[in-house]
């Protein structure tokens, strides 16, 4: 019997969300940091110590001749993701990209056409499709357990420390809340009920000219629809529900990495569900990663790189409805 093979990951960026994502990748058996670039070498260095990797690299350039590299996460701002997403796909390295994988669909397209064009895996790091609450929460909709589902209503608010610097306040980072936190409420209305057939969406520009906050409406037919909020100027519920004609799923906050959630049914029975791991929940993602490059798959089935570009499009559709709003 053989071993399961080890993959050798590498991290480019290693900020906040570095750190949360490598924490819980060497939570699995099969998975060790390997290599970690930044355009620090001492942040580099001081990122592979803490976490046992034995390459640092004072550029994103020089990780691609890493020795042994299996797969690349890119963690660096969203204004920088095609770009680098492109460095490691053009030298046939996998690539697992934070979130929206690009600023607009026009990137998005040059990311998927070159990882086909190179026969090399890609996936959008959009780890809530992966964690098993929402897994079964799209298995019971699927039963029938809600009936047809008609709303879906979901916001993500939290307060950001004003800094125009900031990859938040920054439109020259692709700032704002949409692209940070907005592409999970739209996330959740395309899994749950589709592409819709008309969006109204409305924003608060603030003094660097990036959407602080958003209001989005989704139209499907037979009435239909999605109720969608997100914002970096307070906290808001961070909650999630899903309506049906023979019951409601509720997501407590915070849904996105939702760990618990309850089935209602409409003669007022619940039903609660409950996943219980120590982690945030980006090992799922890992997993589902490792798990297609260990059977030589290109794309995922649970996020493919069509999900990818449909999202991609809808989120420049709200983005068109911000500037006419």
């Amino acid at each position: 019997m053989t071993s399961k093979k080890i993959f050798n990951w590498g991290v480019i960026g290693p900020g906040k969300i570095a750190h949360k994502f490598v924490k819980d990748l060497l939570t699995l058996p099969n998975a060790r940091l390997h290599g970690v670039a930044s355009r620090s070498l001492d942040r580099a260095q001081e990122f592979a110590n803490q976490y046992n990797a034995p390459h640092a690299y004072g550029s994103y350039e020089d990780l691609v001749s890493c020795p042994e590299l299996d797969i690349v996460y890119i963690a660096t701002p969203h204004s920088e993701h095609c770009k680098n997403t492109l460095l490691f796909l053009n030298n046939k390295i996998p690539v697992l990209c934070e979130k929206p994988m690009g600023i607009n669909s026009l990137e998005v397209q040059q990311m998927v056409t070159t990882a086909r064009n190179q026969q090399t895996y890609l996936m959008e790091a959009l780890w809530t499709r992966f964690l098993p609450a929402i897994q079964k929460i799209i298995t019971l909709i699927n039963e029938g357990q809600i009936g047809e589902v008609l709303t879906v209503k979901a916001d993500f608010g939290f307060q950001a420390t004003f800094d125009p610097k900031s990859r938040l306040f920054n439109p020259e980072l692709a700032g704002g809340a949409l692209l940070d936190i907005g592409i999970y409420p739209a996330f959740l209305a395309t899994l749950i009920l589709g592409k819709p057939n008309r969006v109204k969406a409305m924003a608060f520009t603030g003094s660097t000219g990036v959407d602080e906050s958003n209001a989005m409406l989704f139209e499907y037919p037979a009435g239909k629809m999605a109720i969608l909020s997100s914002t970096i100027l307070h906290e808001s519920p961070t909650v999630a529900e899903i309506y049906g004609t023979k019951g409601k799923i509720i997501i407590p906050s915070r849904w996105h990495e939702a760990k618990s959630f309850i089935l209602t049914n409409t003669k007022g029975e619940e039903r609660s569900f409950a996943f219980d791991y120590p982690q945030v929940g980006y090992q799922a993602e890992a997993a589902a990663v490792m798990e297609d490059l260990s059977n030589d798959k290109q794309e995922n089935s649970f996020w493919s790189l069509e999900d990818t570009l449909n999202l991609s499009a809808l989120l420049d559709q709200i983005k068109a409805n911000f500037s006419n709003s």
